[in-house]
């Protein structure tokens, strides 16, 4: 028996869409949220994901009150449970058809930070963290695959991300 973790990894991945959700260009997109998402639901070292009221995902979650970005948020038992998630099956996929359906955007679209165990993040603490690794770049308090912070925020763990796979969609 693995003994619990003081920490759990929280993550928040935005997208600035191409086109409307119900458009042609985004069907293959919209179709494969829900098979990828169960994928979420059954990966190892997954706890929980923020969804919508729309249904199982949470395209319909307004974030930084623009209706063209979409939100993708989880909590995770840690960085290997997530990146063996991302970089394998369907959801690797998707992140090979990404540049399809989001625009490509300079500033960070996706944000890592530690949450105790329970702890569900909200959307405006997803902002927050977005907003901080924007102006502040890799810190304890919002991080990045690429730069990574133990939970107690100890000097950064430089990840390894696959090539050719960057973290935001």
């Amino acid at each position: 028996m693995t003994e619990p973790t003081a920490y759990e990894l929280a993550q928040v991945n935005l997208g600035r869409l191409k086109a409307p959700l119900d458009s042609p260009q985004l069907k293959d997109f919209v179709d494969s949220l829900d098979p990828v998402n169960a994928d979420a639901d059954d990966a190892d070292g997954f706890v929980w994901r923020l969804q919508g009221e729309g249904g199982d995902d949470a395209t319909d979650v307004p974030v930084f009150g623009d209706s063209w970005l979409i939100i993708n948020m989880s909590v995770w038992r840690d960085t290997d449970a997530l990146t063996a998630y991302m970089y394998q099956g369907r959801h690797r996929e998707m992140l090979a058809r990404r540049r399809e359906w989001f625009e490509r955007v300079q500033e960070a679209m996706v944000a890592l930070w530690w949450v105790p165990p329970g702890h569900r993040p909200t959307v405006a603490e997803a902002e927050s963290r977005v907003l901080h690794l924007r102006t502040h770049g890799p810190t304890p308090y919002a991080f990045t695959l690429r730069t990574q912070f133990p939970p107690q925020g100890a000097e950064p763990l430089i990840g390894e991300v696959p090539e050719g796979l960057g973290c935001a969609l």
